[in-house]
């Protein structure tokens, strides 16, 4: 068990962490070949691309833009908002799981998440503990701020009266958790629901296994 202050609410990511989301599970159908898949994926559809509408560009602009500007690219790129519930894979069940312990424990639990406001519908939807097991939920495209910006932090902190301090963040970017810490929250980096687990049992969260 740690020595160190007492934390009293957990901060969660989405994506990689609870939801499993990938571009790969709509493009590997639309383009089978690997090499031609990640070459597209990282001069076309970028990850700085989708970041923009994750901080509050519309998807349809955004996707309408970029089409204008590939047109040999076009239908592939209109996939992205048409298509976009393919990106989705299922939830992880052991992440939820310990979020679900946390909840019954009395641990008050949100999610601070990098997701585009035209989709999070979709979301919610396909996932129902998103509107059942927070005490509350910060999407960055409906702020217009996405992570690592600092003021998303801040936002969710002032948002739900968290003391950084007191406050454990989990998410599996590395600028995230660094953004995270730089403000004084407890930090976790998500590689597996076992470390994750033994985690949380050292800070005295929850049971050990």
């Amino acid at each position: 068990m740690t020595d160190r202050a007492t934390i009293t609410a957990v901060i969660f990511d989405l994506g990689g962490v609870l939801i499993d989301w990938n571009p790969n599970y709509l493009y590997e159908r639309l383009v089978p070949d690997p090499s031609q898949r990640e070459q597209f994926l990282t001069t076309i559809c970028t990850p700085e691309w989708n970041h923009e509408m994750d901080a509050g560009r519309s998807v349809p602009e955004a996707v309408a833009a970029l089409a204008r500007q590939h047109p040999a690219y076009a239908h592939l790129i209109n996939a992205w908002w048409t298509n976009w519930p393919e990106m989705l894979g299922g939830d992880f069940p052991d992440t939820v799981d310990l979020a679900q312990r946390l909840a019954t424990n009395g641990i008050p639990i949100y999610a601070l998440t990098n997701w585009a406001a035209d989709t999070w519908p979709y979301a919610t939807n396909r996932f129902p503990f998103l509107t059942t097991l927070f005490d509350g939920i910060v999407v960055s495209g409906q702020e217009g701020l996405a992570k690592p910006d600092q003021r998303i932090y801040a936002l969710i902190g002032s948002r739900y009266n968290l003391n950084p301090t007191h406050t454990a963040f989990i998410d599996d970017s590395p600028t995230n958790i660094a953004a995270a810490a730089a403000l004084g929250y407890r930090t976790h980096r998500f590689t597996t629901a076992s470390q994750l687990e033994a985690w949380l049992a050292d800070q005295a969260l929850i049971a050990g296994a």
